[in-house]
């Protein structure tokens, strides 16, 4: 028994060609790709990070899970529009409200069992104060 190998045109082996080009990229997980594609529709977080050297920083008397569910109800309160959740980076990343669009990154980080600490990032001064004096008072003292 003889088996033929079907014939592909042209267009069929470009076709293959950038499929396979995807796939492989897809599947690589190029993050420079997926920020580069994350920063055109204007939801990219790399910024925040850049600027967390900067940050404004406070530690609560509460364990992480509560300090990060207080954290975003008291945003939601303040009409601040959360724009990505990422808990394997510790982030909420928000839109200071619907209509600025000014973003603030907002990380924490379990000191220990009872403390966590949130830092608030953002490239705008303005919106890193108005953001942490709200959330940091809504909280209460350290």
């Amino acid at each position: 028994m003889v088996y033929h190998l079907p014939q592909f045109t042209y267009r069929w082996k470009i076709i293959l060609l950038g499929f396979s080009f995807w796939l492989s990229v897809s599947l690589a997980g190029c993050v420079t790709l997926k920020e580069a594609a994350k920063g055109v529709l204007g939801v990219s977080t790399k910024a925040l990070e850049d600027n967390r050297k900067d940050a404004i920083k406070k530690t609560f008397n509460y364990d992480y899970n509560t300090c990060y569910s207080r954290a975003k109800e008291i945003l939601k309160e303040n009409k601040a529009y959360i724009y990505c959740e990422d808990p394997r980076r510790n982030l909420l990343a928000i839109y200071v409200s619907e209509k600025d669009t000014t973003a603030v990154g907002l990380f924490f980080k379990a000191i220990d069992q009872a403390h966590t600490q949130i830092e608030v990032s953002s490239g705008s001064t303005y919106a890193k104060e108005l953001i942490s004096d709200k959330l940091f008072k809504a909280l209460g003292p350290e």
